[in-house]
């Protein structure tokens, strides 16, 4: 599929609005000084809105869409956990883990895990977010997003890698998470507004003229199978959504590792005016995440009746896409490379941080100016797009599904951070040399369960393997912290004048995004 004349003058027009834009937001006012709390935390003054949206941006690209999409095809309803899940987790975030990381002025991850722990641990995930965040993240998002731009619009794909690689780079690099975080709120909503038209349109095709509600009336009726949230052991995908596990197992440490601890995430948190605008931009979040699966898994699920004879699941939404007639195809096309490239930029900007903040300022070039530690991060950045570029091909050319890449690789070590990071929090007696020990054992856990040899192990669904190497983690962690000497870090009182308590919007938007959540799984069971 190609692009019309004016689907293409669309596309255009949205690069050239959201280049202007960011650049518009990035200006200095007066003779103010450029400093790296401006560029990377956007002077710690981000309203509500910006936040929210951000979040929703960074997380939701095209990986993401194209994948759920396929899901939402191959298996239905039940992937919607992922989002509906994050809803709920989000709320945890904003209740118990802001208000720490907000009072103690935390600026990146690694930085609080040195205030609770000790320096070397800082320098050590530091590291490992940068290795993870370049050769894995970056790339894959810049890889999977190049797939779906050639799908889509005929473009020839190592061309869209470079653009789209380029292009984000060069709108944040000026302005930083201000850029980012500031121009979010329009790529949200013209994702949303895509979502939107690709689902309308797909299910007024199924209605056949009397509507979209009774088009999704029939869909309902026509594949029943694909709308239950809770898979049956004999489901031939129990193994990806392991039933009544994936709500109280394994998801939950993915979900609190990447939404709680995770700094391309939680970075816009920490830059809020305050902890109740931060909880207000949280709340925001999670309403969108609510929304999620109506703009990303409906269109895949109609496909299964308007594009029955798809070679790959992964073709569900573009197929959907086919839809649209010429002006609407290139809105939508819009929307979809704003969230390759807002959640290219927010990782850009974050890998620039972190080695900036975490490394350079602190191990080689303690003394340096703000202005210096700005240079050295927009430089971080130009270096980090020009590998993310090059080594996509190699890394992930030869892939099937390079989205389980992510998966695979990033799950090694997620619980043993949710480890760190729990007991950090909410454990005064966790040491330093448990925290490590913690963070070891997931690997060697994790690369045991998936490289063993061993049947029963590899057997042993995905969320169930995550919640068993958590909790023999954590234990080890216990263990290794109980045998030491107490932290000396643990009298500086990180919790120290820390409330937990919120607004009473907070308290409201919470249940009332807990019982929307009851009402859908109730529903859909």
């Amino acid at each position: 599929m190609t692009l019309s004349t004016i689907d293409t003058a669309m596309v255009v027009a949205y690069a050239i609005f959201i280049f202007g834009l960011a650049q518009w937001v990035s200006r200095r006012k007066g003779d103010a000084q450029e400093d790296s709390a401006g560029y990377f935390l956007a002077s710690r003054a981000l309203p509500w809105w910006a936040i929210g949206a951000s979040l929703i941006a960074a997380n939701i690209s095209a990986e993401q869409i194209v994948g759920m999409a396929g899901s939402g095809y191959a298996i239905g309803l039940a992937i919607s956990s992922y989002e509906w899940m994050a809803a709920l987790t989000l709320l945890i975030v904003g209740k118990f883990f802001l208000p720490v990381f907000l009072k103690n002025n935390i600026t990146t991850m690694p930085e609080f895990l040195e205030a609770r722990f000790g320096p070397t641990i800082r320098t050590v995930m530091a590291v490992f977010w940068l290795v993870l965040y370049v050769f894995v993240n970056l790339t894959s998002i810049l890889w999977l997003g190049s797939i779906a731009v050639r799908q889509v619009a005929g473009v020839d794909q190592d061309v869209a890698l470079a653009v789209l690689g380029v292009f984000a780079l060069a709108y944040q690099i000026r302005g930083g998470l201000k850029a980012v975080a500031l121009t979010d709120i329009v790529q949200v909503a013209l994702l949303v507004m895509g979502g939107l038209i690709v689902s309308g349109i797909a299910l007024g095709q199924l209605g056949e003229g009397a509507g979209a509600l009774h088009g999704f009336e029939r869909l309902v009726r026509a594949v029943p199978d694909h709308f239950h949230m809770i898979l049956s052991p004999d489901s031939p995908h129990y193994k990806d959504l392991p039933g009544l596990g994936v709500l109280i197992g394994g998801l939950w440490i993915a979900n609190l590792s990447y939404w709680g601890f995770n700094q391309y995430i939680i970075q816009r948190t920490l830059a809020a005016k305050s902890l109740g605008e931060a909880q207000r931009g949280i709340v925001f979040a999670a309403f969108l995440k609510l929304l999620m699966p109506v703009i990303i898994v409906l269109p895949g699920i109609a496909a299964v009746l308007l594009a029955p004879d798809l070679t790959k699941p992964d073709q569900a939404y573009p197929a959907m896409m086919h839809l649209l007639p010429n002006g609407l195809l290139g809105l939508v096309f819009a929307a979809l490379t704003a969230a390759i490239i807002a959640s290219t930029a927010s990782k850009i900007n974050s890998i620039a941080t972190i080695f900036t903040l975490d490394l350079y300022a602190r191990k080689i070039a303690p003394g340096a100016s703000e202005v210096q530690l700005v240079r050295v991060g927009r430089i971080t950045a130009c270096v980090a797009t020009v590998i993310g570029i090059v080594a996509a091909r190699p890394l992930l050319g030869g892939m099937d599904q390079a989205f389980q890449y992510i998966q695979e690789f990033s799950g090694f070590v997620t619980p043993g951070i949710t480890v760190i990071f729990l007991t950090g929090l909410f454990w005064p007696r966790a040491t330093e040399a448990g925290a490590l020990a913690g963070a070891l054992a997931s690997v060697m856990l994790s690369a045991l369960f998936r490289f063993g040899g061993v049947t029963a192990l590899t057997e042993i669904p995905f969320m169930h393997r995550m919640a068993m190497v958590f909790f023999a983690s954590l234990a080890l962690t216990v263990v290794v912290s109980l045998l030491g000497k107490a932290p000396v870090r643990e009298g500086k009182g990180i919790m120290e004048g820390v409330s937990f308590a919120t607004s009473r919007g907070f308290v409201i938007a919470s249940a009332l995004v807990s019982a929307i959540l009851v009402a859908l799984y109730t529903v859909w069971w």
